[in-house]
């Protein structure tokens, strides 16, 4: 059993990018149908429903209440600040492109913080790698992006920019404080806290009207199960069993598999800059992780 582990361990990673990335894709395909808090609120409910279940049947232990406080601030920030943020800021207009730019940053930002609150080592070819990542994000989503008549409203700026320090400062959290709790409970307190704070935005913000539709449905499901279930498990893992910067490194390869993603599904087009940054951003990710493998 532990050799089969072990061998599935490396594996990780890969899969837990290419369950982030479909993230964007289940969106696009729910939204239309709802709006975003509402969503996310709906969302976070069947969440917990499916992390109860899992508790009972594993026979997880419970955090204490210290430990279950910490998790609901993480879960403040992880899902809560970024999934909130993102939403917020492009239903305030602002592109797609340009929110995953500027969240984009989280990598390089988790490791400069890490580097002081958690006195994480970095290296300079590990800054080296984030930087070139930051580059490579920037050419494949920027590709084909008409920047000329871009109005950044302050309010979506303010937002994406919560959403980039909650995700990396809730990494960093969680790496200092959530350790020794179950992974399956802990998660259940930090959807609770997401929950909560979905709520109150879907309850204050919106109509939270709902056309019900197989599409809805079916991209609920998948980020549910998918997204908000596997992904987050192996995310909490990541960040229980590796260093800040390596673990942040990965998300750098989202936005590169989404929109390949979206070009086989959507017929999106794919300039050849962004495959260049493909090309970059994976180069980018090889030199934060070369120095684990030498160790």
């Amino acid at each position: 059993m532990e050799a089969l582990k072990s061998r599935l361990v490396p594996f990780v990673p890969l899969l837990f990018v290419l369950l982030w990335s479909t993230g964007f894709i289940g969106a696009k395909y729910g939204l239309p149908y709802i709006e975003p808090f509402y969503f996310l609120f709906i969302r976070m409910l069947a969440t917990l429903a499916v992390f109860f279940v899992l508790i009972l049947w594993l026979r997880a232990a419970w955090p204490s209440p210290a430990q279950s406080a910490h998790q609901m601030v993480t879960g403040s920030l992880v899902h809560a600040g970024y999934l909130g943020g993102v939403f917020a800021a492009i239903n305030w207009d602002m592109p797609a492109g340009i929110t995953a730019i500027i969240v984009g940053l989280q990598p390089l930002l988790t490791a400069l913080i890490g580097r002081f609150w958690l006195q994480q080592p970095l290296s300079h070819l590990q800054l080296a790698g984030l930087l070139c990542g930051l580059c490579g994000v920037s050419l494949v989503v920027g590709a084909g992006q008409d920047l000329s008549n871009i109005q950044l409203r302050p309010e979506a700026l303010a937002a994406a920019l919560v959403a980039l320090f909650a995700i990396s400062i809730g990494t960093l959290y969680q790496k200092r404080f959530g350790g020794g709790v179950n992974l399956v409970a802990g998660s259940f307190y930090q959807y609770l806290a997401t929950a909560l704070w979905m709520g109150v935005l879907a309850f204050s913000f919106e109509s939270r009207e709902v056309v019900w539709s197989s599409e809805l449905i079916l991209a609920l499901a998948w980020l549910v199960f998918g997204l908000s279930v596997t992904a987050i498990l192996l995310l909490m893992y990541m960040i229980r069993e590796g260093e800040s910067a390596r673990v942040a490194s990965y998300f750098y390869l989202v936005p590169p598999v989404t929109v390949l993603e979206a070009w086989l599904l959507f017929e999106e087009s794919l300039a050849s800059l962004s495959l260049v940054g493909i090309g970059i951003t994976v180069l980018g990710v090889y030199l934060v992780l070369k120095p684990s493998r030498k160790e």
